[in-house]
């Protein structure tokens, strides 16, 4: 499955489990890390966790497991999925950190632009 079916996946199932402002960023040219980041907003912890489980669920049955998964409190749930990186978090973090800001006037990588 390429990083962009899995992207689509993830967004897919975030939106069914009713995450906020879900958003995808194409960060292949910024990065070796990942090629697409989602983040997503939930509005309470107990929703940013169903959120998170709903999505892992859901990418098991397609017989996709996250690689890392943290779900530490502090408002931010990161599951990673390898080439693709998803974010849940609750509005103060993510304001507060600004990954879209972040990443869209991040210059690219001359090393990682082919």
């Amino acid at each position: 499955m390429t990083s962009r079916e899995k992207t689509e996946l993830i967004v897919e199932f975030a939106d069914e489990a009713k995450a906020e402002r879900v958003e995808t960023l194409d960060v292949r040219s910024k990065t070796s890390i990942a090629d697409y980041f989602v983040v997503c907003t939930g509005n309470s912890d107990v929703h940013m966790r169903a959120i998170a489980d709903r999505v892992e669920e859901k990418m098991k049955t397609r017989g996709i497991q996250p690689q890392r998964s943290e779900h530490g409190g502090g408002g931010w749930v990161l599951q990673d999925y390898g080439d693709v990186v998803f974010h849940v978090m609750r509005e103060e973090n993510r304001q507060f950190y600004d990954l879209e800001t972040l990443w869209k006037t991040m210059q690219p990588d001359p090393n990682l632009v082919e």
